[in-house]
């Protein structure tokens, strides 16, 4: 398809109200799904929620495979298929729902900043640990990487797993980084954060934006996941309003208020 189909097409889709049978994909959320794809789903559905926008969350043992770039997760509305949140919110963007259009450049510029930070530090320190921490990939990794498998296929497409990420930590430079060095890496982005949350509901005050979605995501969920350590939610939990912002999300986006 040339650009200009290819532009048509997004125009298109653009065009058309979001749908009820919107959908969202990712891994089994009881034994496959690790803790950096749990947490980047959970910002995804973060966002949309924030938005308003409903999706409806279907696990596939093959959703990193389904997914077009192979990241996870993925949502399906229409006949557009659309992975990560980054590109998650260009797409709800061109229908006219957005987070951050109350932004000016200055503060659209520092939230780009923050979420880079979210995203070099925390992601890269959830992947660290999934896969080069031995005890954590061999007793949490591993198995629940490939349990949707049978042998010998789940062994090599885990350590294929691990193979990758270890090759993209020597590629960023975190390859030769200790376990404690990363957990410093993660007490410095904590403190970032909590220091440019200061006392307000939400990062940019009083309305979220898709920088406070991917914090939630990654906070949320290091502080609920098992873990062969608790170092890493513990690194978390020195930051007593970044505790408060995890709770107030819940509260508001993702508890049942009819209940």
């Amino acid at each position: 398809m040339s650009l200009a189909a290819e532009a048509f097409v997004s125009q298109m889709a653009a065009a058309e109200p979001w749908p009820e049978s919107a959908t969202l994909y990712q891994p089994l959320k009881e034994d496959q799904i690790l803790l950096s794809d749990c947490a980047s789903s959970l910002a995804v559905q973060a966002y949309l929620r924030m938005c308003g926008l409903p999706v409806q969350v279907v696990c596939k043992s093959n959703a990193e495979y389904m997914s077009p770039s192979g990241k996870i997760p993925f949502i399906h509305v229409g006949n557009q298929v659309v992975s990560e949140l980054g590109p998650i919110v260009q797409f709800t963007k061109a229908k006219g729902n957005s987070l951050s259009d109350g932004l000016d450049d200055v503060q659209r510029a520092e939230m780009k900043a923050y979420m880079e930070l979210v995203n070099n530090m925390l992601l890269t320190a959830e992947l660290y640990i999934q896969w080069c921490d031995d005890a954590t990939a061999a007793e949490i990794s591993r198995p629940r990487y490939s349990s949707p498998y049978s042998w010998p296929l789940s062994n090599i497409l885990a350590y294929q797993k691990q193979w990758e990420v270890r090759r993209k930590m020597n590629a960023i430079g975190w390859g030769g980084k200790t376990l404690e060095q990363v957990y410093e890496d993660v007490t410095q982005c904590c403190q970032a954060l909590s220091q440019r949350l200061g006392t307000q509901p939400f990062f940019f005050n009083k309305q979220p934006t898709e920088l406070d979605a991917l914090v939630f995501g990654h906070l949320f969920t290091i502080l609920t996941t098992r873990l062969t350590s608790t170092e890493l939610a513990e690194r978390i939990k020195s930051y007593s309003n970044l505790l408060s912002f995890c709770r107030r999300i819940e509260q508001t986006y993702f508890e049942d208020k009819s209940s």
